[in-house]
């Protein structure tokens, strides 16, 4: 039942993500104004959008790795140890592939 509700939860997190993802595209395919002023500030917009971008690939990266070990019957196993994560970490964060012990060596 608990993977049910992960999936769920990561299925409907994953839709969030690639429509952030989707709309960030968007915006940093915009032209940029053809004032040259204005074409600085649109440029240091772009790379906070860029970043934002990145930030999003990565979390969409995530979200789908821990999909797949839901399919893989993997899901709650940590990664690195092998140690059951806990559940109230994976309420927190389903997408979570460490235990709190190998997640805090990572710093």
């Amino acid at each position: 039942m608990m993977t049910d509700t992960a999936k769920a939860r990561l299925e409907a997190q994953l839709a969030e993500l690639e429509q952030r993802e989707a709309h960030l595209a968007r915006d940093l395919a915009e032209p940029l104004n053809a004032d040259s002023s204005e074409q600085a500030v649109e440029m240091e917009d772009d790379q906070s959008l860029e970043a934002q971008a990145r930030l999003v690939t990565r979390e969409i990266a995530s979200v789908k790795r821990a999909l797949a070990r839901i399919e893989d019957g993997e899901y709650g196993v940590c990664v690195r140890c092998g140690g059951d994560i806990n559940p109230r970490r994976l309420d927190v964060r389903p997408e979570a592939a460490l235990c709190i012990h190998c997640a805090s060596k990572e710093g």
